[in-house]
């Protein structure tokens, strides 16, 4: 079409010789810059028409994923010493933070919430939707329950919420900062429950090494006193239930100790998985001839109307 422009050219009328142009030299307007670029369009729509042409595709993918997915519990400790400030700005918001990122990275697997302090509740039932999860784990706050570490009664609830998981792999995380002083089921008959139903439980002790500024007191407005206090955990206990059970024991002094037992976790907990992938292709020429048309319908109209040239 360039060389035809060309060629096309040379064989013009060739244009009128006038002694003066003085008479028509306010007549020169934008039509007459418009209309040297008009032939462009046509340009682009046979660039447009070859796209078509070549036939351009869309790739959709599709995954079929099979894998023994982990059935894995959280349970956390909600008592009012997680919100001693020896994490930045506390244990239980540093622990939901880590939390969250060790479920990012659960993508196959259900994952549920129970949480414990004086007594314990199922926050999230096991499932699959994570960002839902996330969402419930977020939201937990010391003071949800009556004070205390139920370290027991966390784990029956935890328990109770796998013993029919159809899951070859169950898991339990017990997350606490304390020593067990309330419910009404001990821990390692809780612990002797989860090995009958073949659940690994895995804790995590958190808390810095000797003192921190931990609640103390409450007022009547429902705030916390602070005040130094020394870290006691019973590592002892959370040692012997992870023991009956498979799993292990882990001591977290800080945020970066904290998410390297959950990473490690991760690893430990890892399964195998086959995941197929099918392509479909979805044909798309139609946007670029659309496109084709479009041009070379503005083209005509703009000739015909109002950059039309005489003869």
């Amino acid at each position: 079409m360039l060389l035809y422009k060309y060629y096309s050219k040379r064989q013009e009328i060739e244009p009128m010789t006038f002694s003066t142009l003085e008479s028509i030299s306010g007549l020169y307007s934008w039509k007459e810059k418009a209309i040297k670029y008009l032939p462009i369009l046509r340009y682009l729509a046979l660039a447009a028409l070859m796209l078509a042409m070549a036939r351009p595709q869309q790739t959709l993918k599709e995954e079929v994923v099979k894998a023994e997915g982990i059935d894995i519990i959280l349970a956390m400790d909600l008592s009012s010493s997680m919100l001693a400030k020896d994490f930045d700005p506390d244990r239980l918001t540093v622990s939901k933070e880590v939390a969250a990122k060790f479920v990012d990275k659960r993508v196959y697997d259900r994952i549920g919430l129970v949480v414990f302090a004086g007594d314990s509740f199922t926050q999230t039932p096991l499932t699959t939707d994570h960002n839902i999860l996330k969402d419930f784990l977020a939201n937990i706050e010391c003071g949800m329950l009556d004070d205390g570490t139920a370290i027991g009664m966390g784990l029956a609830t935890a328990t109770n919420r796998l013993k029919n998981s159809k899951s070859k792999s169950k898991v339990i995380i017990l997350l606490t900062d304390g020593v067990n002083n309330a419910g009404y089921i001990k821990p390692l008959t809780a612990a002797e429950i989860a090995e009958e139903y073949d659940m690994k439980i895995y804790t995590i002790g958190v808390g810095t090494t000797g003192a921190a500024l931990t609640p103390v007191n409450r007022r009547n407005d429902g705030k916390f006193v602070f005040g130094m206090s020394k870290v006691n955990i019973d590592e002892k206990l959370l040692s012997e239930i992870s023991k009956m059970t498979g799993g292990r024991y882990f001591r977290a002094t800080d945020e970066a100790m904290l998410n390297s037992i959950y990473d490690e976790i991760d690893q430990l907990e890892k399964t195998e998985m086959e995941v197929n992938v099918f392509k479909r292709y979805k044909d798309i020429f139609r946007i670029p001839l659309i496109l084709a048309f479009g041009l070379l319908l503005l083209e005509f109209i703009l000739r015909q109307s109002i950059l039309r040239t005489l003869p």
